[in-house]
């Protein structure tokens, strides 16, 4: 069955919530971290939605009309955006439940993740896209992608686990300059607290995750989903014996792959290939 869709919010309109959000809060004579500390979001989304590169979600909307005493006028504004293109309900849904999550699993086998991916690594990625996209999509695409990494920088990051292919790190998507980069990158996320990359190494007998790569999250409220892509579609799962089948793979997996020093060192190692 395929997934249901939700529709994209035009960039332009999103820009005018933006400016609706940059207007109530000089009003109430915040500014954007004090709004955010409030809000409980992080100051770099509120500066993101007034700056129009990030859609305003309805939860965030609703609590900052409450904040500011708007009346509703961003809830209102949400719901009546115009629409644009089509994209998977589970992935928003997906990207939502990221921003809060606790804790973050993530087991990649083809692309680097992309809570690691640099902006010149997305424009590689995004350029390959059949049907190809336009440079204004890619661009939106590319902005989207980058502010998700504040979400290993905020005041309380989640504890996160990634466990990449080492196919991902040889392969020189974008050309050489974009490789290293890209391992430079990968090798300074490995040193955050509370980050954890491992390798799966080339030419293993054995392999937990020959059936794709998944994503395990845990929400504030401590309940466990999963959620996996494919081609033309996506699903965030909740049913506890589904997720736990993933979360025992993803154990295997870590067993399976180098641990965090032995990751580092092979990251050292390519990068003086270079």
């Amino acid at each position: 069955m395929q997934p249901r869709k939700r529709q994209r919010k035009n960039a332009s309109a999103m820009k005018l919530v933006g400016a609706l959000v940059a207007r109530f809060r000089t009003t109430a004579e915040l500014t954007q971290r004090q709004l955010a500390d409030q809000v409980c979001a992080q100051p770099e989304t509120i500066a993101s939605i007034e700056q129009g590169r990030r859609a305003l979600q309805l939860p965030l909307a609703r609590r900052l009309d409450a904040l500011l005493e708007t009346k509703g006028a961003l809830e209102t504004a949400v719901e009546n955006l115009p629409e644009v293109d089509l994209v998977p309900a589970w992935a928003e849904e997906y990207m939502d439940l990221e921003r809060e999550a606790l804790a973050l699993s993530w087991f990649e086998n083809q692309v680097l993740p992309g809570l690691l991916q640099t902006e010149s690594y997305a424009r590689a990625v995004f350029r390959t896209d059949v049907p190809a996209l336009t440079e204004e999509e890619i661009g939106q695409r590319i902005t989207t992608r980058v502010d998700r990494r504040e979400i290993l920088l905020r005041k309380q990051p989640p504890t996160a686990s990634f466990i990449v292919s080492e196919a991902i790190l040889i392969d020189r998507l974008g050309g050489d300059e974009v490789h290293v980069e890209t391992l430079r990158h990968v090798r300074d996320c490995a040193d955050i607290p509370g980050i954890a990359i491992q390798i799966m190494p080339l030419g293993r007998r054995t392999h937990a995750g020959l059936s794709g790569p998944f994503i395990l999250l845990e929400t504030p409220d401590h309940q466990r989903l999963a959620y996996t892509e494919t081609q033309r579609g996506s699903q965030l799962i909740s049913a506890p014996d589904e997720v736990s089948i993933l979360e025992r793979k993803y154990a295997m997996l870590r067993t399976q792959a180098l641990n965090t020093e032995d990751t580092k060192g092979l990251l050292d190692r390519l990068l003086g290939e270079q």
